[in-house]
């Protein structure tokens, strides 16, 4: 697969007792690793045995040493030079599983260096045959830039995917991708959708997770996935009836950042294999529930994932 994730990071993931704001606090442990949605995806991709290609943005001197880092995990990455320093992450975690992510914006991109981007994306194209645009884009990207890769894999015939939220998301629905996967906040947000409910048996089309994706294929997608957190994923394709997969019971919750991003790479690893779409998304919400275990964002154990997925068989 090749993965479009504009926005790099780096993740410091942040062990603490309680976050007290106002207070002078000392975490109790640190993990600093690459990072941003496309880079989870990548990560995922290639635990699950799914070979990608990610290509980026790379700002600055802490661009090159995100990309050494990058290098040092085994990833495949094209890094297309810009401006501006890398932006960080910080996710921290408190001791009674509760989690805070404080996200930069990233630097600001002109014409030339998302032009350059296109070219970077649409030169690869023909290698694969599944596009995943994820994650956010730099400030003063162009408001349909996950639209404009969508329209260049649709012409070199490669599958879409669109994991993204906000304005991003709206304008891509615009150019009819082949698959979304946001989570129920993203999809009502992005929608203007109301909010409320839990799983419910019965798959009324009322219910949010049902509601969202419905109006995500009205809205211009040809199929969608809308996650619900810990409770599983609705799917719905256009012409086809609803399905629902409740996600399985899973150990112990370490840390749930990065599941969303796991569960597109395992349904784009899944797709390109030629999966039916049920059975893509079956394998994706097992992989992103042996990810919650793991305490690292995007990472997991692909042998629990399968016993996950056996589970939903």
């Amino acid at each position: 697969m090749l993965i479009a994730g504009p926005n790099l990071t780096m993740d410091r993931t942040l062990g603490i007792a309680e976050l007290r704001p106002g207070e002078v606090l000392r975490f109790d442990r640190v993990v600093v690793t690459p990072g941003g949605k496309g880079l989870d995806v990548g990560r995922a991709a290639r635990a699950l045995g799914h070979p990608a290609v990610i290509v980026s943005l790379l700002p600055g001197r802490t661009g090159e040493a995100a990309a050494a880092l990058i290098a040092d995990l085994g990833l495949d990455l094209h890094a297309v030079p810009c401006g501006g320093e890398l932006r960080s992450t910080s996710i921290i975690l408190e001791r009674d599983g509760r989690t805070t992510v404080l996200n930069e914006p990233g630097p600001p991109v002109d014409e030339a260096e998302w032009a350059a981007y296109e070219q970077a994306i649409e030169e690869r194209l023909g290698a694969h045959g599944v596009l995943v645009c994820s994650g956010s884009v730099p400030p003063a990207s162009p408001p349909d830039a996950y639209a404009r890769l969508v329209a260049l894999a649709r012409a070199a015939g490669v599958t879409s995917i669109v994991d993204a939220t906000g304005e991003t998301l709206l304008r891509a629905l615009d150019a009819a991708p082949d698959l979304v996967t946001p989570n129920l906040a993203e999809a009502e947000t992005t929608l203007g959708l109301a909010s409320g409910g839990r799983a419910s048996a019965s798959l009324r089309t009322d219910w949010p997770p049902l509601a969202a994706v419905g109006a995500l294929v009205r809205q211009g997608a040809r199929s969608a996935v809308v996650t619900a957190d810990a409770e599983g994923a609705a799917l719905l394709a256009s012409g086809d009836a609803p399905e629902w997969v409740a996600a399985p019971r899973v150990a112990e919750v370490r840390n749930p950042i990065g599941a969303g991003d796991v569960l597109t790479a395992a349904m784009a690893g899944a797709i390109e294999r030629g999966e039916p779409l049920p059975a893509a998304l079956r394998a994706g919400v097992a992989a992103a529930s042996a990810s919650v275990e793991h305490p690292t964002a995007g990472e997991l154990d692909p042998t629990r994932a399968l016993e996950l997925e056996a589970t939903l068989a």
